[in-house]
């Protein structure tokens, strides 16, 4: 179990690592290039994200008492998560020079009016990737309140087993008094009538 765990670790840092390197790239890219550096960026945070479930169902899967050390590097790799889906998003508003001069013109001398454009464009868009925030949060915690209730749903079903296991054994036991109260009803019978 804590090799698939490994497993998941190793991929998960190949794949920051080169989400990394990707980030750092998309200012610098003009037109169609940079629109398909972001959409493999974000092809690839969606991976890392599946990755982090992967590892979460696996640390659910390991014992209670070695749970803890598993538990801290998840909090880490989520950080790290959160830091680079933060480095992507100002890479993606962050405008180079190139593509600065591109939206307004080679001289950079454009009308008032296309600089209002932009910045209420540029502000549109950040309303929007809050928002889109905003619910992942509310997924996320939405998903966080389901594992613990399928955890807590999981020990009540152990509890009830062994509290049947209990209730049988007690049953048995009653049987085997009841018989035993039997044996010595007729043994006593039997000892009146001689």
């Amino acid at each position: 179990m804590s090799s698939d765990f490994e497993s998941y670790e190793q991929d998960f840092a190949v794949l920051t690592a080169d989400i990394t390197g990707r980030i750092g790239k998309v200012p610098k890219l003009l037109g169609d290039e940079k629109k398909q550096m972001v959409a493999n960026v974000e092809k690839q945070l969606e991976e890392a994200r599946e990755l982090l479930e992967q590892m979460e169902l696996e640390v659910r899967e390991i014992p209670p008492q070695s749970r803890g050390m598993y538990s801290s590097r998840m909090r880490s790799y989520k950080q790290e998560m959160g830091k680079l889906e933060a480095d992507f998003k100002r890479s993606r508003i962050a405008y180079s020079d190139e593509v600065r001069n591109e939206l307004l013109g080679d001289d950079g001398n454009s009308s008032e009016n296309q600089l209002i454009k932009l910045r209420e464009e540029r502000a549109h868009l950040l309303d929007n990737t809050e928002r889109l925030e905003r619910s992942s949060r509310r997924l996320e915690a939405g998903y966080q309140i389901a594992v613990e209730t399928e955890q807590i749903g999981q020990e009540m079903l152990e509890n009830l087993s062994h509290d049947r296991e209990k209730i049988q054994r007690a049953r048995e036991r009653l049987r085997e008094t009841d018989a035993n109260l039997g044996k010595s009803s007729r043994i006593l019978t039997g000892m009146l009538r001689r």
